[in-house]
């Protein structure tokens, strides 16, 4: 038998991102970190935040749920420790509802800092005024059904993104991005240079300084849409 025949379906514990590089990531958008990233691990943009306002940043839970089931994110919850952002992959359902207020509310005692779930929801005006992040792929009033195994803190997929246990999760109004664990720490310089690049872009177009993008021609040159020399 092998090795990853032999672990349970439920992982109780996992080696998260450090908590002090959630911190810091947190202060970015998650549009930096997906651009130092390698324009990878960005969610699909049907997962989105209830309200344009939340944001998220945490060590990533991952949740296996059977279409229409959320028994799985009930055990994820009762083993998940303050910080986390669990992840459900929901198969991208829509049919019913996987949380709603109740395990919202759960999910805020407990220190939760948000919950990403490839699948629907319901009690969204609930959800939005109690302030918990909650990003999702749609919405249904439909409940769920608590009967079906899956597994939690395995790999899963999640709009499109392969998520490991432990890895960082960053969210706003963008949506999510998601940076293996092992690499988070190292994108955080990455960022910082990436922002301060951008806000000398934006100071140079508002004084007219530099209308035009520096990189434009030579890019035109390379796709052979300018021969050499040529200029716009």
């Amino acid at each position: 038998m092998s090795q990853a025949a032999a672990l349970p379906d439920v992982i109780k514990h996992v080696e998260r991102v450090d908590p002090a590089v959630v911190e810091q990531a947190g202060m970015f958008p998650s549009s930096i970190l997906a651009d130092v990233a390698g324009r990878r691990g960005a969610l699909s943009g049907r997962i989105a935040a209830l309200s344009p306002s939340m944001r998220v940043a945490g060590a990533a839970l991952t949740v296996e749920v059977r279409p229409g089931d959320n028994l799985m994110i009930h055990v994820a919850l009762a083993i998940a420790q303050p910080g986390d952002v669990i992840l459900v992959d929901g198969k991208g359902d829509l049919g019913a509802a996987l949380m709603g207020e109740i395990m919202c509310q759960q999910a805020a005692a407990l220190g939760i800092a948000g919950v990403v779930i490839d699948g629907a929801v319901r009690d969204s005006e609930a959800i939005r005024a109690l302030g918990f992040p909650m990003y999702a792929a749609g919405l249904n009033p439909n409940g769920p059904t608590k009967a079906v195994p899956g597994r939690v803190n395995h790999p899963i997929s999640i709009g499109g993104v392969t998520v490991h246990p432990g890895d960082l999760v960053v969210g706003d109004a963008d949506g999510i991005t998601v940076i293996e664990r092992a690499k988070a720490a190292a994108m955080l310089p990455l960022a910082a240079e990436k922002v301060a690049q951008e806000t000398r872009r934006i100071a140079d177009i508002r004084s007219r300084q530099q209308l035009r993008p520096g990189w434009l021609e030579g890019a035109l040159r390379a796709a052979g849409v300018l021969k050499p020399g040529e200029t716009l």
